[in-house]
């Protein structure tokens, strides 16, 4: 027995306080002060077979565990379960008491229930993290206590452990499964049709019904006196590069999450749907210097490759050196590739600045620059202005608002593709564009 597992409940205090007001009573009536030795006596006796029946000779009395999964997808709900199981051989409460990693700021975790002997307890809970990277629980405490519960034991069920957060690989196999099964259109993924045969001759079939007429093959249809087309699939192995800011601007969040946590799971998806798609996938992030720089592939081991890399990337607190980023992409990536870069601009003045190295990378590379929508000042928009000062404010965001549509409309009049998008539907509207890219044939 450790005395650092006794505990002491409220009814032990109650019952303390009950015999000290006896005591006191007993100065003036002697019945009371009989009454509190009495009580003290029976008191001292429940406090004994508390201690005997929480702390018997046997080494099995409590088992349980906790089990978490090998990693955490960040920005999803993932599942924490605990299974717990009393070998007493009474009736017995039980208090858990967790001790979640200090990222959550949980400090009110508690479950509680009547076990009975041999009888075995299984929960589930949810944590939902908002930052990558590694989280460490403590110890899964339990409070066992009896029926007439003076005092309380601990046992620790579980020791600390440590769990990854990962960029959000939930997300990335629900885009993956829908992509199999042909039903991205489920998640808002537009069909987008086809223009023209700027794809790969795949092969010479039988004409169906509804083929178009177009493909129909006049050579091999005479050969076999019957109507053959000519079979095309998408062009494969093209590279396709996510480049993403983690200047300051990327710091902004939204939902809990911050906007560069939103570009990481939007290019994890991308990467995976892409690798389906048989092209190859690569990485790019920086900030002030470039920090990492992935080389396109489709290898099975690639994915796991990207997922590590955007597993530590941070958001700094400098400006994005965009001069940097133009010569690692000349350097590195000499074919013509998708480059699509995450970013934000907090201005129209600051977009113009970029708008040089932006022109010299899309002169070599198919180029889709992915910014945000500012959700906190569409939100004062909506506002109800009372006074001259709300009416200042929503004039001002909506200035705030237009310039970013003008930004859009300054980049694709210098032949760059540009996505305004809010954080919530990045990965959607990214997904249709690279889409859209492949069926017209210009990657």
């Amino acid at each position: 027995m450790t005395f650092k597992a006794i505990y002491l409940r409220n009814r032990f205090y109650y019952g303390l306080a009950l015999l000290i007001v006896l005591f006191l009573l007993g100065h003036f009536w002697h019945l009371f002060f009989v009454l509190g030795w009495v009580g003290f006596a029976v008191f001292l006796s429940l406090i004994v077979i508390d201690l005997m029946m929480l702390f018997p000779r046997r080494k099995r009395i409590l088992t349980g565990s906790r089990k978490l999964p090998e990693r955490f997808s960040n920005g999803d709900a993932n599942q924490v379960s605990v299974d717990i199981e009393n070998f007493y051989p009474f009736k017995c409460g039980l208090e858990v008491i967790e001790e979640l990693p200090d990222q959550f700021q949980i400090r009110d975790f508690y479950r509680h229930k009547q076990l009975n002997p041999g009888e075995a307890w299984s929960f589930t809970y949810t944590l939902t993290p908002v930052e990558r990277g590694e989280y460490h629980f403590g110890y899964l405490n339990a409070f066992i206590h009896t029926r007439q519960g003076f005092l309380g034991r601990r046992i620790r069920l579980a020791h600390p452990a440590k769990v990854k957060v990962y960029p959000s690989f939930i997300q990335m196999r629900k885009f993956e499964i829908m992509a199999i099964s042909d039903r991205l259109s489920e998640v808002g993924i537009k069909k987008v049709r086809k223009f023209g045969h700027q794809m790969e001759f795949d092969q010479i079939r039988e004409y169906i019904k509804g083929d178009d007429i177009r493909t129909i093959n006049w050579k091999a249809t005479a050969r076999r006196n019957q109507l053959m087309v000519n079979q095309y699939q998408d062009e494969k192995s093209q590279q396709i590069f996510s480049l993403i800011d983690m200047g300051r601007t990327m710091q902004m969040p939204f939902n809990g999450l911050t906007l560069l946590d939103y570009a990481i799971n939007t290019s994890l998806v991308l990467s995976n749907i892409a690798m389906l798609k048989h092209d190859k996938a690569g990485l790019v992030t920086f900030n002030e210097k470039i920090k990492c720089m992935l080389p396109a592939r489709r290898e099975p081991n690639h994915l796991q490759l990207i997922m590590e890399m955007l597993y530590n990337q941070q958001t700094g607190f400098m400006e994005h050196n965009m001069e940097a980023l133009y010569a690692i992409v000349r350097k590195k990536i000499p074919q013509r590739s998708l480059l699509i870069l995450y970013t934000n601009f907090e201005s129209l003045k600051s977009a113009r600045r970029e708008l040089p190295f932006l022109r010299r990378l899309a002169a070599s590379h198919l180029l889709l620059v992915v910014f945000f929508e500012n959700s906190e000042v569409g939100k004062l928009i909506l506002n109800e202005a009372n006074d001259l000062e709300d009416i200042y404010r929503q004039t001002i965001a909506e200035k705030f608002m237009f310039d970013k549509k003008i930004i859009v409309k300054e980049l694709e009049r210098n032949g760059i593709h540009a996505i305004l998008s809010s954080p919530g539907k990045l990965t959607v509207a990214t997904m249709n564009k690279y889409l859209e890219f492949k069926a017209r044939g210009l990657i």
